[in-house]
């Protein structure tokens, strides 16, 4: 069996960054990454409420079908595991 060389190996701290507001707090998101993986790396895993109850919501399938992580993104309601993260951006939670 071929054992892999784990991506912790490569210098990881050269990276971009980008920063963009999400409710009122700056995050720091790494260039590329969607806006539910950069508040989830930045330890906010809830996203939004839900309406019916106010539990807290997160991110389920990252990829655009569950509509768990829809957000407010520059006053558009969008996926947040759809948008990549930019400079500048304005991110709010529902609910």
């Amino acid at each position: 069996m071929r054992r892999i060389a784990a991506p912790a190996a490569r210098n990881l701290s050269k990276v971009a960054r980008v920063m963009f507001t999400a409710d009122g707090d700056e995050v720091a998101a790494r260039a590329g990454a969607s806006v539910a993986a950069a508040l989830i790396a930045a330890g906010r895993p809830a996203l939004g409420r839900s309406p019916r109850d106010g539990r807290p919501r997160g991110a389920f399938c990252l990829m655009g079908v569950c509509q768990q992580c829809v957000m407010r993104i520059d006053g558009v309601r969008r996926p947040a595991c759809m948008v990549e993260a930019r400079a500048g951006m304005v991110v709010e939670s529902l609910a």
